[in-house]
């Protein structure tokens, strides 16, 4: 599995938001990230879509999260980011011809569950927080 550029500026964008007060405008946020502010806008609408930030317009607009930092998993922000957040399509649901009869698709759905396990144990306010401390004592 993959992860894309959208779902790394997807987490970037969420930390941003998380280590800011009430709304801030996308603008802003892009450029201190530097990530293009066309593809964020996509990303936010992606994020928006699935709760996870909202946004307002007017003078004091832009985005904020819709929770506390230490509610959303990794693992949700990237599955609300990702286009595709499977190892292969396959493992994605059971419409392939061959799904009851596939000796590797098993070995699919389980690392597909162990990658999702994984990331959810890690929390929005880790990655905001204790990064060096992620790097050095993985969950595994």
């Amino acid at each position: 599995m993959i992860v894309s550029t959208r779902g790394e500026y997807a987490l970037r964008l969420m930390i941003a938001l998380a280590g800011k007060e009430g709304s801030s405008p996308l603008k802003e946020i892009a450029l201190e990230n530097n990530i293009p502010h066309k593809y964020s806008e996509s990303i936010m609408a992606a994020l928006a879509k699935a709760g996870l930030v909202e946004g307002s317009r007017g003078k004091n607009g832009g985005y904020r999260l819709t929770r506390a930092p230490a509610e959303y998993s990794v693992s949700e922000i990237l599955e609300a980011a990702e286009t595709s957040f499977f190892v292969t399509s396959c493992s994605k649901d059971n419409s392939c011809p061959h799904a009851d009869t596939c000796p590797t698709l098993p070995i699919w759905k389980a690392l597909d569950g162990t990658v999702r396990e994984f990331l959810s144990r890690y929390t929005l306010a880790d990655l905001l927080t204790e990064p060096k401390k992620i790097a050095s004592s993985p969950k595994i």
